[in-house]
C-alpha cells in the first residue's frame, strides 16, 4: 500500500458527438469518438485519520460553493469505501485547472482519477468490474474518462469500444468564459437524431484526421450556440487561426477545440486568441495516444 497517489485527469473531447435516439426514461442514445489531452485537473489522495476534502487552483471558487458530499470526487471515494465495507479515510485535494461545466468533462474526469487513486491505496484493481459500475452511478462521461483512453461511445455511456489509433495531433482548448447545464442543451436540441458514424479507418495525420471528421459533427452544437451565442466567436476566432484544420464545440459546450498539425502551430494560435480575447480561457495542448 502506497502513502498518497496523484493522478491526472484529462480533459476529454468528443471529438464528433451523434444523438441517435432517446429512451423511454428520457435518456439520449450517443455515438461520440472521444479522445483525451494532456491539459487537465489533478486528484492527490492521501490516507487521513479522518476524510478531508480540498479544491485549489483557477476554477476551484465555483466547487467551493457546493457542498463537499454533492462533488463527484467525494462521491466516488465513498462510493468505493461503502463497496469495500471501509471508512473513506483519505484527505482528497483536487487541483481545477479546467473550467466548470464545459463540455470537457472536467468533473468526470476528476471522479475518474478519485476511483482510480483511491484503488491503488486500497488494493483493488483497476480493472476490478465494480470500479465500472460505480463510474456508471456517478454520470455519462465518468466510465469512459475511468477508461482513460481513445474509444468509440454509445448508448447513455456505458457502451465502450476500442478507438483508432491517433496521429499527433496538436490542440488549442478556448472557452469563452461561460457555462452550460448539459440538461439545458439537450432540452434545447430540436433536430432530428442522427445515425451512428464511426470513422471507416485510422487517420494517418492530423489533417487526414480532420478531414474524417469533416464527415461527421456535433449535434449538440446548434442548440448550444442558441443557449450561448459566444461558442460561435470561439469557433470562427479558431477558424481564423492560422493551420487550424477543423474546428469544433466539444460535448455540450461550451469549450470548442481547433485541430493543428503541429506544436508550433497551436501555440502560435493559442498566443493570438488569448491576446484577441483575454477574457476566454485558451490553452495549447496534444491529444494523448
Amino acid at each position: 500500500m502506497q502513502d498518497a497517489q496523484t493522478i491526472f485527469a484529462p480533459a476529454k473531447l468528443n471529438l464528433y458527438l451523434h444523438v441517435t435516439g432517446r429512451r423511454e426514461d428520457g435518456y439520449h442514445l450517443l455515438d461520440s469518438l472521444v479522445a483525451f489531452a494532456d491539459a487537465g485537473d489533478t486528484v492527490t489522495l492521501h490516507p487521513a485519520e479522518r476524510p478531508a476534502f480540498r479544491i485549489e487552483g483557477p476554477f476551484a471558487g465555483p466547487l467551493r460553493a457546493e457542498t463537499p458530499e454533492r462533488n463527484l470526487v467525494v462521491r466516488a471515494v465513498r462510493a468505493l469505501a461503502d463497496h469495500l465495507g471501509r471508512p473513506a479515510d483519505l484527505e482528497i485535494v483536487l487541483e481545477k485547472r479546467l473550467p466548470v461545466a464545459s463540455g470537457i468533462g472536467g468533473g468526470s474526469a476528476d471522479a475518474a482519477a478519485a476511483l482510480r487513486g483511491a484503488a491503488r491505496l486500497w488494493g483493488v484493481a483497476e480493472d476490478e468490474p465494480e470500479l465500472y459500475r460505480i463510474a456508471r452511478t456517478l454520470g455519462a462521461d465518468v466510465p469512459v474518462c475511468l477508461h482513460g483512453r481513445t474509444a468509440y461511445f454509445a448508448g447513455t455511456g456505458e457502451e465502450l469500444t476500442q478507438g483508432p489509433a491517433l496521429p499527433p495531433v496538436w490542440l488549442v482548448l478556448a472557452n469563452p468564459g461561460v457555462a452550460l447545464e448539459t440538461r439545458a442543451v439537450f432540452t434545447a436540441r430540436t433536430a432530428p437524431f442522427t445515425a451512428a458514424h464511426r470513422l471507416e479507418r485510422d487517420p494517418v495525420d492530423a489533417a487526414d484526421l480532420a478531414r474524417l471528421l469533416t464527415l461527421r459533427g456535433n449535434d449538440l452544437a446548434e442548440p448550444a450556440q442558441r443557449l450561448r451565442p459566444e461558442i460561435g466567436q470561439v469557433l470562427a476566432a479558431l477558424d481564423n487561426a492560422s493551420g487550424c484544420l477543423l474546428s469544433r464545440m466539444s460535448g455540450s459546450g461550451a469549450t470548442c477545440f481547433g485541430l493543428f498539425g503541429t506544436a508550433a502551430e497551436a501555440e502560435r494560435a493559442a498566443i493570438g486568441l488569448k491576446a484577441g480575447q483575454p477574457g476566454w480561457w485558451v490553452r495549447a495542448a496534444q491529444l494523448l495516444s
